[in-house]
Formats: structure tokens, sequence, C-alpha cells
């Protein structure tokens, strides 16, 4: 784990901003990438806010936040990918986001749509494996077709997985996963009495992914919004008042950083926690 000094340094290094004091948090990243048992969370969930913000500052319609928001989302994966996280699920459209404006919603539509053609060999070819999370029934066919084709095309890729949550609330899913629950039990194959946390788990939209380390929200917001709830429950919060196109390499490495100086207890106490850490070492 890194020292609290190097993490704060590293933090201030990411405030003051000038190139060469990036240049060398750059070199530093390198380094600490590849330094075995580093602070680094398997799953990073983000929340990603503020393209419709971003867009009305710049006098631009809400859907060019939106395709703005596209150069974020590569940053946000390749750095990641070269942390050493696992997973990175992102919260793409939520299903209460159907009540925005039609067109609004059309742009968006088109534009997953585009982004899932666009970027699929890359996926690929870069070892990323696509899952989509979510009730994909209320999507036009054609874009239900393509998530398929997408999910298909990289099922075999174990560099890094990749999750976009589409037409996904934290409710549903706790819904979809008790009804899947009660049918089976209802058939006889299983024993309501044996239904533990980690099998209720199982049944939810994120399956045998780890749960989310990190839970990044952008845009200046302070709350999940109907997204993980359960997945969420020990998981680290960071929120980050970018908007979103503009969280790229930077921010993110910064996200990284800060969740590095976190101590994580899961009910135990602070000295605990630093007594289990010296006996690993």
């Amino acid at each position: 784990m890194w020292s609290r000094d190097a993490i704060e340094l590293l933090l201030a290094a990411f405030s003051f901003g000038s190139q060469r004091v990036l240049a060398q948090v750059e070199l530093f990243m390198e380094k600490v990438r590849r330094i075995p048992g580093r602070n680094v969370p398997r799953h990073v969930a983000i929340i990603m806010d503020g393209n419709n913000r971003w867009a009305k500052r710049r006098l631009l319609p809400g859907v060019a936040g939106h395709k703005a928001g596209v150069d974020a989302v590569r940053a946000v994966i390749e750095v990641c990918a070269d942390s050493g996280v696992e997973v990175l699920t992102l919260f793409a459209f939520s299903s209460e986001n159907w009540q925005r404006p039609a067109d609004e919603v059309g742009a968006l539509m088109e534009l997953f749509l585009s982004a899932l053609r666009r970027e699929a060999r890359k996926l690929d070819e870069n070892g990323i494996r696509l899952r989509i999370i979510g009730d994909r029934s209320r999507f036009h066919p054609e874009l239900q077709a393509a998530m398929s084709e997408v999910e298909e095309m990289t099922a075999a890729n174990h560099r890094f997985v990749l999750q976009v949550a589409a037409n996904y609330g934290g409710q549903w899913d706790i819904l979809q996963a008790a009804q899947h629950l009660a049918t089976e039990a209802q058939a006889g194959r299983l024993n309501p009495a044996e239904i533990t946390p980690a099998l209720f788990q199982s049944y939810l939209a994120t399956g045998d992914m780890p749960l989310p380390d990190l839970c990044i929200r952008t845009g200046g917001e302070r709350r999940i919004s109907n997204f993980l709830l359960w997945q969420l429950a020990y998981a680290e919060l960071y929120f980050s008042d970018l908007y979103w196109p503009d969280f790229k390499h930077v921010a993110m490495r910064k996200a990284l950083a800060d969740f590095a100086t976190r101590q994580r207890r899961f009910g135990k106490t602070g000295e605990q926690v630093e007594s289990e850490v010296k006996a690993e070492c």
C-alpha cells in the first residue's frame, strides 16, 4: 500500500496542475502500476453525470454533451485497464431517463447504437469483454441485436470487463432477482430457507462480477440515483465537480489515488484493519 505522505503529494500535484508536475505524476503512476499489492479497486462503478450541463455552458444542444462524453469513456477505460482495475461499470441510461424529452432520448439511442458498432472491434482487439446490464425489452430490436452481437464477439476476452448499465435501476435489479428466486422456490428447485446474501447477489444483473469497491459520480451531485443499490453497500464513494466530458485521464487517476488513501473497515475497527495489513506484509 502507498504511504499516506506519497498519496498526499500525488493529490497535491494533481491539484497544482502544471504540465511539468503532471509529467512527473505520469512517471510516478507508471512506476506505481508495477507495485504488487497496491491498493487498487477491482471494480469501479461510475455515474456519468453532467453531459447536458457541459453542453449548455457551451451553448450547444444536449446531445453534443453526450457525444463529447464518449471521449471520456475511452479515457477512463484506458486508465482503469492500465491501472489493474478488473471491472468498470458505467451508468449510461437509467430506467428513469425515459422521462427526458423524446428527441433527447432518440438521440441517445442513436448514439448508443453507433458507439456499439464503431467500438466493437476495438474492444475485442484490446481484450475487453462487454456486458450490458439492465432491462433490454424497451429498446428497439436493432439496438438489442447490436448489444447481443458485441457481447458474443467479446465474451471470451479476459483482460478487462466493461459493463454498461442501460435501462437500469437498482430497485428494478433487486426486484427481478427476488422474482427469479421466488419462481425457483415455487417450482421446488430452491428452499427459501437456503437463500443467502451470496445467492441473492448471484441473481442480480451483475451476476458473478466482484462488488464495486469504488463508485464515482461526476457533475457535482452527491447521490447515487438508484444505481447498484445492493452492490454499493460497502463501496467507497468519490464525487467530482467535473462534468463527465471533462473527466478524463488525470481526473480518473486522481480518483484512484484518493481511493488508495481510504481504509476500508467492513465493520471492523481501524486498529484491526491495520493489524491485518501488517500481518499480510
